[in-house]
């Protein structure tokens, strides 16, 4: 059983879509036979995803669900006609060689931020659209038959989304976990349960991420059926909202005087404030009047690096260079925050949580990174945040932003 998350963000003004996916593969499949795809179109301000199952599981299946969504993403992009689109679909995909169908569901999301969504189903669970913890209907429901595949119909809906909601898309292995399963559950867990989950979870937790309420739809869905995974198991969500901004201070600026402007950077909140370096922290406690404090017990726990100290008030602090070099590691290679060090742990955890990491680069040259005893992958500062920058672009689409004292 594998455990994929994806993710895809976007801000424009001061509004952040957060487009995220939790999937986990069928037991004793070595592939997905769900698919999720992200695009954001930049220059319109527009945001995709494609969500498909293909039929039956494992490799086969995932080549079925992977197509749609290639295919469903780029004639989304290119503003193909819905019915055109599901008729070339349907005609691209291989045979299965014991149905003798080729088919894949899929369910699309396409929004342009200040403006209207629209949602096409074909064979998925009919998406839920919550405002808060209410359901809201859509603007427009109507259905597409297509006279060359006469039994694929087609829902096509357009959805006012507004900020604040959220939208819910997901495979039937969401939806008919336990089914067959359990006797309290003859039908599966079924949409009505699904909408009811989550209201009950953004209830407890309004300002739940969409990271986060994937996940935890598809692991409810995963925990219903205990002991084995009896479908590939995808969710979907997306998230209307104001962006949550992340600040990362790190060396000293090269003049002096500017050490008070520096600090007033880390005053943005506890939750989103990192001070990467000694020289860093110390600065922020000269400036801020705050104290860094580390429990002894941590230096147990850290892993191999220092641990992770608190500023009072500000946020936290780590070793500067070291735990950078292994948070880009963790970036570039994709690995989950768990298997870290605690300072790059916490570091991760706290990107992950954040649509925009701004980070705040002292240019004043530590000596002690000159020293050529140091391994030759110790790169300075402006390096290894200009990689880390391209990692956090690239692999989770963050927006990322560098200034220099």
């Amino acid at each position: 059983m594998a455990d994929l998350a994806q993710n895809s963000q976007g801000v424009a003004g001061d509004l952040f879509i957060e487009m995220e996916a939790a999937q986990f593969t069928k037991t004793g499949q070595a592939a997905c036979g769900d698919d999720v795809r992200f695009l954001t179109v930049e220059k319109e301000n527009r945001h995709l995803v494609a969500l498909s199952d293909g039929l039956g599981s494992g490799v086969k299946a995932n080549v079925l669900a992977t197509m749609t969504t290639a295919m469903a993403i780029e004639f989304l992009k290119s503003n193909i006609p819905t019915l055109e689109a599901v008729e070339i679909i349907m005609d691209s995909l291989p045979i299965c060689e014991v149905r003798r169908i080729g088919y894949a569901t899929f369910s699309l999301f396409d929004f342009r931020l200040g403006g209207k969504a629209r949602i096409s189903e074909m064979g998925n669970p009919g998406y839920i659209h919550l405002r808060g913890v209410e359901e809201v209907q859509p603007l427009k429901d109507g259905q597409i038959v297509s006279e060359h595949w006469p039994d694929r119909e087609v829902r096509e809906c357009e959805v006012d989304f507004r900020a604040g909601d959220r939208i819910i898309m997901c495979s039937d292995g969401v939806t008919q976990s336990g089914l067959g399963v359990r006797k309290d559950m003859k039908f599966g867990w079924r949409r009505s349960g699904v909408l009811e989950f989550a209201r009950e979870r953004i209830a407890r937790e309004p300002d739940i991420s969409a990271r986060d309420l994937s996940l935890a739809i598809a692991r409810q869905a995963l925990n219903i059926t205990p002991g084995a995974c009896k479908d590939d198991i995808s969710c979907a969500v997306v998230y209307l909202r104001r962006p949550r901004v992340m600040r990362v201070l790190t060396g000293p600026p090269f003049y002096k005087e500017h050490d008070a402007d520096y600090a007033r950077q880390a005053l943005l909140g506890p939750d989103h404030v990192v001070a990467c370096g000694g020289t860093t922290a110390n600065i922020l406690e000269r400036e801020l009047g705050a104290k860094v404090k580390v429990r002894l017990a941590d230096m147990k726990t850290a892993g191999g690096l220092p641990p992770v100290g608190t500023i009072e008030g500000i946020g936290i602090a780590t070793e500067g260079i070291l735990t950078l070099g292994r948070v880009l590691s963790a970036l570039e290679q994709m690995r989950p925050p768990e298997r870290e060090p605690a300072a790059a742990r916490a570091i991760l955890e706290r990107m992950m949580r954040h649509d925009r990491i701004e980070f705040v680069i002292g240019t004043k040259v530590n000596e002690s990174h000159q020293d050529p005893n140091i391994p030759q992958d110790l790169e300075l500062r402006r390096s290894v945040v200009k990689r880390i920058a391209a990692a956090l672009e690239k692999n989770y689409r963050k927006k990322v932003t560098v200034d220099y004292y």
